[in-house]
């Protein structure tokens, strides 16, 4: 089988001035290193959807994410060509991204990703990729490719098995002008450089018919590592032993004349006498608790890729001494869940549940929180046990009580980010799950969300048992209410809100929709599937939302209803809910129609965030019926169309954007009303010469009244605000855009007694 790109399978990514887009921020996780690369000035590092590097003169480290160009794929390998001064990085799915170091510019080369001819989208993998003369070589689960420097372009594609198919490539190496291939089932493959004719796989001979899977090309000998973990030197055509490594090579490489070998818990370092030097052992190094993913040296440091603390470094001359080089960031990309506090703090959980409600296999992922740009990971260890954590509620009237959800081992509380309790059957009135079919399913606690009502106390979602609504009083007092009147058997909880009647929405996997009142009898609704049960499209609900006017919106699997009212509960014995109808092109659709709904949040201006399991995010006007935005992977910097979560930081308008390789944030206008005018402000002001975003007016009371006029007096905009900010887009009621000036800015609070005015300048 033979193959040609004939296409040059490039394009120049259109989010390269992204970074100073200040709509948009990267939230990303920077631990686990993948994999290492190095120019004489700069070590380079490939995370699971991010990179950084260091430049070792002046010591900064620099990030790169979805929000300054990457594809939030998952990275499979990097390499940077010091030559050309550009940095290649592979991706799972073939993708091969482009950085030319001189210009930030960033260049997406497709053609290994949106090659169609045969190639299955889960064999296009690169895994790893060698430079030699202005030519890169690409291994890939599907053969080798070639990338020519000279010009940017992809060369030719080897299909290098005994019968011309395809197979997979692990490594390559150059050595006396011969190609090495590593591939996964047909041993060692060589060819010569110079055979002008390297598509034809008989130009492709075995060197060995072993099995192995990494290589290397060092004083002028290939080292390899085979399956049993031990590594050999070529002599010519025979192996001799070189070290037994005693558990998996992940990593071998060549650098001057030093020989680096990864396990791990090990860095070897051999001379070229192949004589160990240098051991490092994981165990080493304090205050890390992490496996080793890969090696490199630069001159006499060498540096370590982990797998949850980024990068080590420490020195040949004296490798008791380590530093540990690590960007802010989160402990996962893979966030389950974020919570905003009114101090705006943010925390992250891990935990998660498959989408039967299912914990196992259970995690050991610790929680996360952003305070003033820095993060603070409190790992698994300092959490009382506490497994699968997936959503964390602060005390309203104390924020430094947190309570994190497990769905499995129950309810813990932290104050001042330690650990204090976790409660569990023992020591509360939580419930664990009883199945005699399964004793296995004994000791699980399944809670999945609290909140705070109006009195303070917390109210707990314990799911799988009759005694579902749980509340730890303020005075310290539980107290368990049983849902077994209304639900058919035993379900699994998901989201829980309280209104401003301390009603209790509950979502569930398989009985829809419950709502609970103690203050109203124990007054229990159940709101399911059917036209006269309540009229959800799914009985799988997994968001809920109160809006600013009081309005219950519910995501299910299969699309979206609203309750008009939560005052509803209270007067009905019977809840329907309603559908959202849009006129989409002249036809009545249902909004959303068989949407998997994953999350929603409501923002300042009453607008509805919308997450979806595979088609981003949604921001809709606050009845629904029109689209602001529609975020993706392919016009914007999500890194992923699985949404997890969506929170709001009402002070600022920040929207958090939790996907499953990544978070990220929208600046808007997102923000709350104040109480007062005092704090109204305008920015950017001035508004300078090649602006293109919005004049934004913030500090903004509900339904102020915003005029905008010119120095004479001319009325050029007016509008009714719905949260604390209001944009303007500089243009005269959409006729034309105004000309460079000094702009009046006259705000009222709708009852008009409080105002202000403010100024900008616009140059154009």
């Amino acid at each position: 089988m033979k193959y040609f790109f004939s296409i040059i399978g490039f394009f120049l990514f259109s989010f390269i001035g992204l970074a100073q887009n200040q709509l948009w921020k990267g939230y990303f996780s920077y631990n686990e290193v993948r994999d290492l690369s190095e120019s004489p000035n700069r070590l380079f590092a490939a995370c699971e959807t991010a990179i950084f590097s260091k430049n070792r003169t002046t010591n900064d480290i620099k990030t790169l994410n979805t929000v300054d160009g990457l594809s939030g794929q998952t990275i499979s390998t990097i390499h940077h060509s010091s030559q050309y001064n550009r940095t290649f990085i592979g991706h799972d799915n073939g993708l091969l991204l482009m950085i030319n170091e001189a210009t930030d510019a960033i260049q997406l080369l497709v053609g290994i990703r949106d090659q169609t001819g045969g190639i299955p989208q889960n064999k296009k993998r690169i895994n790893h990729i060698y430079e030699h003369e202005n030519k890169l070589y690409l291994s890939c689960d599907f053969g080798l490719v070639e990338f020519k420097l000279s010009n940017m372009t992809f060369g030719d594609t080897f299909y290098i098995s005994p019968t011309g198919g395809q197979t997979e490539i692990l490594e390559t190496t150059v050595l006396n002008n011969e190609i090495y291939a590593v591939t996964l089932n047909y041993g060692i493959k060589k060819a010569s450089l110079a055979n002008p004719n390297l598509i034809d796989f008989t130009a492709w001979e075995t060197f060995n018919f072993e099995y192995w899977k990494k290589i290397v090309t060092f004083n002028d000998q290939l080292v390899v590592i085979n399956n049993n973990n031990r590594v050999y030197r070529f002599n010519g055509g025979t192996a001799f032993e070189v070290l037994n490594l005693g558990q998996l090579g992940l990593d071998i490489r060549s650098r001057d004349t030093n020989l680096i070998v990864t396990t791990a818990s090990r860095v070897f370092v051999l001379n070229e006498s192949f004589a160990q030097t240098l051991s490092i052992q994981n165990s080493m190094i304090p205050d890390i608790d992490s496996n080793f993913s890969c090696a490199t040296i630069i001159g006499s440091t060498v540096y370590i890729g982990t797998s949850n603390n980024g990068v080590v470094e420490t020195s040949i001359e004296n490798p008791t001494a380590f530093e540990i080089l690590l960007p802010q960031g989160p402990a996962k990309n893979n966030i389950f869940s974020i919570t905003v506090t009114p101090k705006e703090t943010l925390w992250a959980t891990y935990g998660d549940y498959s989408q039967f409600n299912n914990p196992y296999p259970l995690d050991e992922y610790g929680i996360s929180k952003l305070t003033e740009n820095v993060w603070l990971n409190i790992p698994y260890e300092e959490l009382l046990g506490a497994k699968s954590i997936v959503r964390i509620t602060v005390n309203p009237t104390k924020e430094e009580e947190v309570y994190a959800s497990s769905y499995f081992s129950g309810l813990l509380k932290l104050e001042e980010d330690v650990a204090t309790v976790l409660y569990n059957k023992t020591n509360s009135g939580l419930e664990s799950l009883v199945d005699p079919g399964n004793p296995a399913y004994g000791p699980d606690i399944r809670v999945e969300q609290t909140a705070y009502d109006k009195n303070g106390n917390l109210w707990v979602s314990n799911g799988l048992i009759a005694n579902m609504f749980k509340v730890l009083r303020a005075n310290g007092q539980w107290q368990s209410f049983s849902v077994s009147n209304v639900i058919s058997g035993f379900t699994s909880n998901n989201r829980m809100v309280v209104d401003k009647n301390n009603t209790k929405w509950l979502a569930t996997l398989d009985e829809g929709l419950l709502a609970f009142n103690e203050n109203y009898n124990n007054k229990l609704l159940k709101i399911t599937e059917g036209q006269n049960e309540g009229n959800l499209p799914s009985s799988a609900v997994q968001a809920l939302a109160i809006d600013n006017r009081n309005q219950l919106w519910i995501g299910t699997r299969k699309g979206l209803r609203v309750v008009s009212s939560v005052d509803r509960f209270i007067n009905q014995d019977e809840i329907t809910t309603s559908s959202i109808i849009i006129n989409d092109e002249g036809l009545a659709q249902e909004l959303l129609f068989n949407q998997f709904v994953t999350d929603i949040a409501v923002d300042g201006s009453n607008r509805k965030w919308i997450g979806t399991a595979d088609s981003g995010v949604f921001l809709f006007s606050s009845n629904g019926q029109e689209t602001i935005y529609h975020f993706t992977t392919t016009n914007s910097p999500l890194p992923s169309n699985v949404i997890n979560d969506i929170e709001i930081n009402g002070v600022s308008g920040e929207v958090f954007i939790a996907t499953a390789k990544g978070m990220v944030s929208f600046k808007g206008t997102s923000t709350r009303p104040s109480d007062s005018l005092q704090d109204a402000y305008v920015y950017p002001n001035p508004v300078r010469p090649g602006f293109e975003g919005t004049v934004k007016i913030s500090g903004l009371t509900s339904k102020a009244n915003i005029k905008i006029t010119d120095i004479e007096g001319n009325l050029v905009h007016e509008e009714i605000s719905e949260g604390g900010t209001i944009e303007w887009d500089t243009w005269a009621f959409g006729k034309y855009r105004v000309a460079s000036g000094v702009y009046m800015i006259f705000i009222s609070s709708d009852d008009a007694l409080d105002t202000t005015v403010k100024k900008v300048m616009i140059i154009r």
